[in-house]
């Protein structure tokens, strides 16, 4: 939380704790106390999954007026350190990517295998979908309110892997300028992945339906309007 906050005022963030066991939401509390309106903790009594949770932190960080929201892992295997860097690149696209898969991008700490996964993943969805982006599966985000505020999420139904993959792929849809820039990812060093094999089998089926399905928001090219990163 410091590394976040420290990078000055604009800079807030919202958690949200879907009942952990662990005691994740009373450490938030306490945090939430330290630093006075900078942190907002949505609690909910059970588990409903990633993707779910981020559409939460997304609406209390529209509600609460940011102009750019970012969405990174908790656990620190997205480096605070990057934040100025991504934010500042919000000023000349709608998303920012955090990509491990462009030139100066890397993963640390993962075995082979989890490794191949990712990268072969990435490789089926951007060959189904037909986007020319190198980490759709990366869940290190910036985006600026405009495009966030009017992407569906009422019919985001992917969790997961799934979740990143159907977020950028509508941004895309919506005629979204999108950048990537190299980051490197960090295994973590305490708990255990959420990765499972059901998310994996529905990042799979995802980009079949959002490829071949009409409902997805049709290709635009319409004016976007600059906004100001006054808020982060």
């Amino acid at each position: 939380m410091p590394a976040v906050l420290g990078h000055g005022p604009n800079y807030r963030l919202v958690i949200v704790d879907d009942g952990s066991p662990d005691g994740t939401g009373r450490l938030a509390d306490l945090l939430a106390t330290r630093y006075t309106g900078r942190i907002q903790v949505i609690h909910r009594s059970r588990k409903r999954g990633i993707g779910p949770a981020y559409v939460a932190g997304f609406a209390a960080a529209l509600a609460n007026g940011a102009e750019i929201v970012v969405q990174m892992d908790a656990d620190l295997s997205h480096d605070p350190a990057d934040l100025p860097r991504l934010v500042a690149a919000a000023a000349g696209a709608d998303l920012v990517l955090g990509s491990r898969y462009v030139p100066g991008g890397d993963t640390i700490g993962w075995p082979l295998p989890r490794r191949l996964l990712s990268k072969l993943g990435g490789h089926y969805a951007r060959l189904v979908l037909g986007v020319p982006v190198a980490d759709l599966t990366g869940g290190f985000k910036v985006w600026r309110r405009l495009l966030l505020a009017t992407l569906d999420f009422d019919h985001v139904r992917a969790d997961g892997y799934g979740f990143q993959i159907e977020t950028t792929y509508r941004a895309i849809q919506q005629g979204a300028r999108l950048i990537e820039l190299p980051i490197v990812f960090a295994d973590r060093i305490a708990g255990a992945s959420k990765l499972s094999r059901r998310i994996v089998i529905e990042a799979a089926v995802i980009v079949w339906r959002l490829r071949l399905d009409p409902r997805v928001y049709p290709r635009t090219t319409r004016h976007r309007e600059d906004i100001s990163p006054d808020n982060q």
